[in-house]
């Protein structure tokens, strides 16, 4: 019996086989805890993070909430180093709940997936 880790690993690995990030259209990746949400603006080719920002400070509000805060604050500062354009990586969570409203409110703030 796999555990939720190793599961999620397999679907990470999947999904990064498939998709990579350059310096034009860097890679957007989630990472949620139980407590927190943190994303990432990463360019792959040259290895590094352009842009990144979580939800510490954030604590008024849902999980979904203040996920969807933290989609605009990314997509504010992403539009704010000329990144409009990503590719998206839900770093193998379901595309549900908070990861969906983090990517919905990037989305509303001018990032194109």
């Amino acid at each position: 019996m796999k555990t939720k880790i190793q599961r999620r690993n397999k679907i990470k690995a999947r999904i990064r086989g498939k998709i990579s990030g350059t310096a034009a259209r860097p890679r957007m990746t989630v990472f949620r805890s139980n407590k927190q949400i943190y994303v990432q603006l990463i360019d792959d080719l040259a290895g590094v993070t352009l842009v990144s920002t979580s939800s510490k400070g954030i604590e008024e509000g849902t999980k979904s909430e203040i996920a969807a805060k933290v989609g605009e604050n990314i997509a504010k500062k992403a539009i704010e180093a000329g990144i409009t354009e990503v590719v998206f990586d839900r770093n193998g969570y379901l595309f549900h709940g908070r990861v969906k409203s983090l990517a919905d409110a990037a989305r509303n703030g001018g990032l194109k997936f």
